[in-house]
């Protein structure tokens, strides 16, 4: 079933939809979880989860790309359940992916940095349509989907070193260009 029927079986309100979701997208959508959680348990509760917020969602919202809608959904439910679990303990590759971005990023606490957020999430895609294809996917498959190192380098075919670097040299480009784009690090 193509994506344009599933979102008409959401709005049409038949039970079918979250049958045929599941189907296409469960487990890109388990993935995510996975790569956030490690742990079989929460990642299947978040892909449930993420059928339930697109029933709740669809309508109003008529997703463009659902894959994309659908990825979103899950990785924002995984994050929150990630922040619920490591409450009190810390551990897993996460926490790893987000100390890489540190030196690029500052954290979210209130609501003016929320809107500066938007504008720094805005920056970093303006600086990633600036890179290489290659340099945009190793990037975006290690800061959104928070695959490991391992990963990516099976995924493209590279040695880990070279993901290692490219990495690096694409996080100083980073830091650089927000810097002269005026965004607070």
């Amino acid at each position: 079933m193509q994506d344009n029927e599933i979102i008409a079986l959401y709005w049409a309100r038949a039970e079918g939809a979250i049958a045929e979701t599941a189907k296409r997208y469960g487990s890109y959508c388990y993935a995510i979880a996975w790569n956030i959680l490690h742990r079989q348990e929460d990642a299947e509760e978040c892909e449930n989860d993420t059928w339930l917020a697109a029933w709740n969602t669809m309508p109003p919202a008529r997703p463009q790309k659902l894959a994309t809608f659908l990825g979103r959904l899950t990785r924002n439910i995984a994050l929150d359940r990630y922040d619920y679990n490591t409450a009190q303990k810390r551990g897993g590759e996460f926490p790893l992916v987000l100390s890489e971005l540190s030196e690029c990023i500052a954290a979210v606490d209130n609501v003016e940095k929320q809107a500066e957020a938007q504008e720094t999430a805005a920056c970093i895609s303006t600086f990633l349509r600036t890179q290489s294809k290659i340099s945009r996917m190793v990037f975006v498959r290690r800061y959104w989907y928070a695959d490991s190192i391992a990963d990516i380098a099976k995924r493209f075919g590279m040695r880990e070193s070279r993901v290692k670097s490219m990495m690096f040299r694409t996080r100083n480009k980073l830091r650089d260009y927000l810097e002269a784009e005026g965004v607070i690090l």
